[in-house]
């Protein structure tokens, strides 16, 4: 007799492989039998090791802690030996999210740092020690939902790096403007409408951008970095900077040929177009020729 695997589970392991997720497996199955089910779904690998609950007990934690990324199967275990496990692996610097649908995984999931209860055939005592509930039981939808919060992350981090980059240039324009004693670059109304309609529309549509293609291919982002981490403050600023000397060098050439008036105009279109070619580049890091623009 044998419980199969459910259907997509063994592509959602790979996927988690892929963006640097490490899956484990807790059961209270013969160790046999566990192995050669993880096995099949590609959760223990060639140099991976597997351990039952009676050979954890002659472990300390410290040692648990020391080896604890070489295990990917734990058998025969019990409540004391999942907690052990979690705060090993949370030693190490990892974000653990713990499944369980038992009153015996309660105590794990309430250590994990995302307890996940089963939905479906979870005991309310697992329910209400999770952190979140999984409706329809499925691992791959837990996958899903980790592709969808990068991807919410990701949105985020573009609507914020817009918004901010876009405004140093606007604060750019008018104060060297300013400082070069021209007379003001833009007009109040014409600030007040860069503000509200070519900042803001831009910025909720990187807010509601699809997840990229190769977002599960990516390693997952350090929990302890802020989201201005990795030198996004400067490339914030020198973008900024540039949008508002380029929007001055169009008020200063249209100011000398043409007249203020003229001047202006031509900064209100360079500012609003300047902004627009932003939002492009920061949907994403790669060239901004390789990437779909325009898509369903």
């Amino acid at each position: 007799m044998i419980d199969p695997p459910r259907e997509g589970v063994k592509q959602a392991v790979e996927t988690c492989r892929r963006a640097g997720i490490k899956t484990v497996m807790i059961t209270g199955d013969h160790l046999e039998t566990a192995k050669a089910i993880a096995k099949e779904l590609g959760i223990l690998k060639m140099k991976d090791r597997a351990i039952t609950g009676k050979e954890l007990d002659q472990i300390s934690q410290k040692e648990l802690e020391k080896d604890i990324m070489q295990y990917s199967v734990f058998a025969r275990v019990s409540p004391e030996h999942k907690v052990r496990i979690v705060k090993a692996f949370q030693a190490k610097q990892n974000v653990v999210a713990m499944t369980g649908d038992g009153v015996n995984d309660a105590p794990a999931l309430k250590s994990a740092d995302i307890g996940i209860a089963m939905g479906k055939n979870g005991t309310d005592v697992a329910k209400n020690a999770a952190d979140m509930i999984l409706a329809d039981d499925n691992f791959v939808t837990i996958v899903e939902a980790v592709k969808q919060g990068r991807n919410i992350f990701a949105n985020i981090k573009k609507a914020v790096h817009f918004l901010i980059a876009t405004n140093i240039g606007e604060i750019v324009t008018i104060f060297m403007g300013l400082v070069l004693g021209l007379k003001s670059p833009l007009l109040a109304i014409q600030l007040l409408w860069i503000n509200l309609v070519t900042d803001s529309l831009p910025a909720i549509a990187l807010g509601l951008e699809k997840p990229d293609a190769n977002s599960m291919q990516k390693k997952p982002v350090d929990s302890k970095k802020g989201l201005f981490a990795d030198g996004l403050w400067a490339k914030i600023g020198t973008e900024g900077t540039m949008i508002g000397m380029l929007t001055l060098f169009a008020f200063s050439l249209g100011n000398s040929q043409y007249g203020l008036e003229v001047g202006r105009t031509m900064a209100f279109i360079s500012l609003g177009m300047l902004e627009l070619v932003h939002c492009f580049n920061i949907k994403s890091e790669e060239s901004i020729f390789k990437v779909r623009n325009f898509r369903k």
